[in-house]
């Protein structure tokens, strides 16, 4: 397989109608790393909101149990890429993120700004350090995957378009990154659990590059000194020349690579059920606010064996 081979398979489809075929593809085949490590980025930055920020701290998930956490969001997102909205493990997934979503106090714009850094934040990220960057045909496919999601998850006034996406980004932020402790708290709990994923003596350096990467709202919103300018280009630099190699030297890939496949997910070695995780914060959770039909639910991982987790009327998905 010659290297652009797969991305004239894409833009042979509708990104409108094949959404979920493209954006496989392109998380599965063309940008794996890439896209993973977007989507940390992604997440990180809706911290220094501090309704979020704040949210999270104050439920302990990310200080006590960055780890877990982190696992559990990888895997419920990963499932219903994976799978398929329609299927028994994508519907768990989206049961579960909702579940946890509506036990709290979360605005539809907090909700609706954490969707757009989801597809914002990969293409800024491709654009910088990816091996090509996204097409506005990928764009267009990534953009009909995370409307449909955020329909699933009942998130209202979504953008419609990349740009408009990106606008909504960039103003929300602009309006609402700002210092809260718990907000800090949780940003660094998290760098914390980044540098536990490389032997100890190298910790403190991947905690460094992990900040070198963070740009200057982030930064004044978290209080968070700045990387030095040659270390900054250090990390910048690796990262282009990773994505130069994947270019011209590594083969395309032929077999598609999951997120459960992640190295830096530890915590579930021997299976999971995709019911279980997440938090269970208390009674009075609901499912997912788009009406469907009462059906049987099953696991994601290899490992695993079937689960029931039938929903109440009006709540599956």
């Amino acid at each position: 397989m010659r290297r652009f081979e797969r991305l004239r398979e894409i833009r042979r489809m509708d990104p409108e109608r094949d959404f979920l075929q493209v954006y496989r593809l392109i998380t599965q085949y063309e940008f794996p790393w890439d896209f993973a490590r977007a989507l940390e980025l992604a997440l990180f930055r809706t911290y220094a909101v501090p309704g979020i920020g704040g949210l999270l701290a104050r439920t302990a998930e990310f200080t006590e149990r960055a780890q877990k956490r982190y696992d559990d969001t990888a895997l419920l997102l990963d499932a219903v890429v994976e799978h398929g909205f329609e299927t028994e493990q994508g519907r768990t997934a989206i049961r579960r993120i909702n579940q946890m979503h509506r036990s709290y106090d979360i605005s539809n714009d907090d909700m609706r700004y954490v969707l757009c850094t989801f597809v914002v934040m990969p293409k800024r990220w491709t654009d910088r350090y990816g091996w090509r960057r996204l097409t506005g045909h990928e764009l267009r496919a990534c953009v009909a995957y995370y409307r449909h999601l955020g329909h699933h998850m009942g998130i209202r006034d979504l953008p419609e378009s990349y740009e408009e996406f990106e606008r909504c980004l960039d103003s929300y932020e602009e309006a609402h990154f700002g210092w809260d402790e718990g907000g800090r708290a949780v940003a660094d709990a998290t760098l914390d659990l980044m540098a536990s994923w490389y032997p100890r003596p190298l910790a403190p350096a991947a905690r460094a590059g992990a900040v070198a990467l963070l740009d200057e709202p982030l930064l004044r919103a978290f209080r968070l000194k700045a990387a030095a300018p040659a270390l900054r280009s250090t990390v910048e630099g690796a990262l282009r020349l990773r994505g130069r190699a994947v270019r011209l030297v590594l083969p395309p890939r032929r077999s598609p690579h999951f997120g459960r496949q992640n190295r830096e997910i530890k915590g579930y070695r021997q299976g999971y059920r995709l019911a279980d995780l997440g938090t269970f914060p208390g009674p009075g959770a609901v499912g997912c606010p788009v009406p469907h039909r009462r059906a049987g639910e099953s696991t994601a991982a290899p490992a695993t064996e079937a689960s029931a987790d039938p929903a109440a009327p009006g709540e599956a998905v």
